[in-house]
């Protein structure tokens, strides 16, 4: 199956679950991390590989925009100092564990290389948090806090990641 057309089909399939999910009062990233993990398991379901630039402009980018479209920037500033302390301690303390992890795990693996794998796993899901959370009803200062801090959490492992690339692809670190 072309690109596009898997593109698109992924989109409507996700835009289905959207309206399933509303329907059954469901948070949507519920549903859309089952049917994934149930496409997985498909037997003799085609291997499907995205050029990563390609899922980042077509899912990451507009998940990104719809988690922080409805976050005001005046409480976001209003609780910088909390925000920051959590992306600091959250995004740090999953890139270190998982390079040293990696590191120690595969011989010979670069510590570039387990950077940016740190990096890829350490951001939490903003698009899934602030749904999930709206069904708890948490205290408006609590929502705003674990909103801001999902999305500076991406923010700030795209950062690491892509310093780290930089790295591997320059074959050494150079300030």
């Amino acid at each position: 199956m072309p690109i596009f057309e898997l593109a698109l089909a992924l989109l409507t399939g996700g835009a289905l679950l959207y309206l399933l999910a509303g329907r059954i009062g469901t948070p949507y990233p519920a549903l859309l991390a089952l049917a994934g993990a149930g496409l997985a398991f498909v037997p003799g379901a085609p291997v499907i590989r995205l050029d990563p630039s390609l899922a980042l402009a077509l899912f990451v980018a507009p998940a990104l925009m719809e988690a922080g479209f409805g976050a005001s920037p005046r409480d976001l500033k209003a609780n910088a100092v909390s925000i920051t302390g959590l992306v600091l301690v959250a995004v740090i303390t999953t890139v270190a564990a998982v390079t040293w992890t990696a590191h120690a795990l595969v011989p010979g693996l670069p510590w570039a290389a387990a950077i940016a794998l740190g990096a890829l796993v350490a951001p939490t899901d903003a698009s899934a948090a602030t749904p999930i959370l709206r069904h708890l009803s948490p205290p408006h200062r609590l929502m705003t806090i674990l909103e801001g801090e999902s999305l500076f959490n991406d923010a700030a492992a795209l950062l690491i990641y892509r310093g780290a690339l930089v790295v591997v692809a320059a074959g050494a670190f150079h300030p």
